[in-house]
């Protein structure tokens, strides 16, 4: 295999040569703007000193219907980072689609960076923290409300619908919960139109998002991840670095 050097020369010329490219993404592109990724060793695991549980039973519908208060309390203080802000993967991946060369993000992070970094087609597979949804009468609302306590009755972190009293859930898919159909047919549309398709950030190990991957036809596999994954045999393109300093040197030119 080459090293990154020469693969970043590959890179360059691949995106030069597409016209419909699909990025696919997972927690490692936001993790360069602060975000912690529950799966790495300094990430959210530290759920389970606090609350005795791991992060995948509390982010669980199961959890979610039975403790509610608990599963807010953990939700609002680890998976909402509202200082976050783009890094130069999303920045990039932004110019790209404005050079009319990028098509479509798709997501497996909630946090909202790519809109932010000006992104206008994302597939957010697993959801958004910025919509949310009153569960009796269907009301929504947006991250503001659900993060002010004083939404939230008698000192409850469970924030409360203000036209019936109902729970307002954030508008993510938990875990036992099945993910948006036409989020997800939108997706895997894009991938099988697409000439290149560039995963990045991501270990490919989540179902049944990893397995978007199988649909894509086009000619260019583009693989960026810090560790290898199950795909980098596939791959016609491979870098084992961080998303954000590979896209920002070539997209960016930082």
């Amino acid at each position: 295999m080459q090293d990154n050097f020469n693969m970043l020369d590959e890179l360059k010329k691949v995106i030069d040569e597409s016209d419909n490219i699909v990025f696919f993404g997972g927690a490692g592109v936001s993790t360069e703007s602060g975000v912690p990724d529950f799966r790495s060793a300094d990430g959210l695991y530290k759920a389970q000193n606090e609350f005795g549980m791991s992060p995948e039973m509390m982010l669980s519908h199961t959890f979610f219907m039975r403790d509610t208060e608990t599963f807010f309390k953990y939700y609002k203080s680890n998976l909402i980072c509202t200082w976050a802000k783009p890094n130069k993967a999303h920045l990039a991946l932004a110019k790209l689609e404005e050079m009319g060369k990028l098509k479509a993000v798709i997501t497996q992070n909630i946090d909202g960076l790519h809109q932010m970094a000006g992104s206008k087609t994302v597939y957010e597979l697993h959801g958004s923290i910025a919509r949310n949804y009153c569960m009796d009468c269907g009301a929504s609302y947006d991250l503001d409300y659900v993060i002010d306590d004083a939404n939230a009755e008698d000192g409850s972190y469970i924030p409360r619908c203000k036209k019936c009293g109902g729970v307002v859930k954030p508008d993510v898919a938990l875990y036992e919960e099945g993910l948006d159909d036409a989020t997800v047919m939108g997706a895997i549309d894009a991938i099988r139109n697409a000439d290149t398709l560039i995963i990045g950030g991501t270990s490919l190990v989540v179902y049944p998002a990893a397995g978007m991957v199988n649909y894509f036809r086009g000619s260019n596999l583009v693989l960026i991840n810090k560790q290898q994954t199950q795909q980098d045999k596939n791959a016609d393109v491979i870098i084992h670095d961080a998303i954000g300093e590979v896209l920002g040197k070539i997209v960016l030119g930082e």
